[in-house]
């Protein structure tokens, strides 16, 4: 998956913005593995399922682990659901931001 970084859309910002205030960065990158998987990998793994909105949505709120290794996520219980579809929406186009 090729991602074009350019100027990023309000909503691109906003996400970004939600995924720094709940430290979703200090385990996950743009483009490359930390703890977790990068986001451009979860965009790559689910960009065929059509789940794959309400399942992401669902891990970010609960937290889990298993669908990328032992280390456990933890869960975001204080966002909405509307700052998680956001979020997920996001990620699921490969996290652009403004380069």
């Amino acid at each position: 998956m090729q991602i074009q970084y350019t100027q990023a859309s309000s909503e691109d910002q906003q996400a970004f913005a939600i995924a720094k205030q709940n430290a979703c960065l200090g385990c996950h990158a743009i483009n490359k593995k930390i703890v977790g998987p990068s986001f451009e990998s979860v965009a790559q793994k689910y960009q065929a399922d059509s789940n794959a909105q309400a399942f992401l949505k669902n891990k970010i709120a609960k937290g889990g682990t298993g669908s990328w290794g032992v280390v456990p996520m933890p869960a975001n219980t204080k966002l909405s659901d509307a700052e998680l579809t956001l979020l997920v929406s996001w990620i699921l186009r490969g996290a652009p931001i403004k380069n």
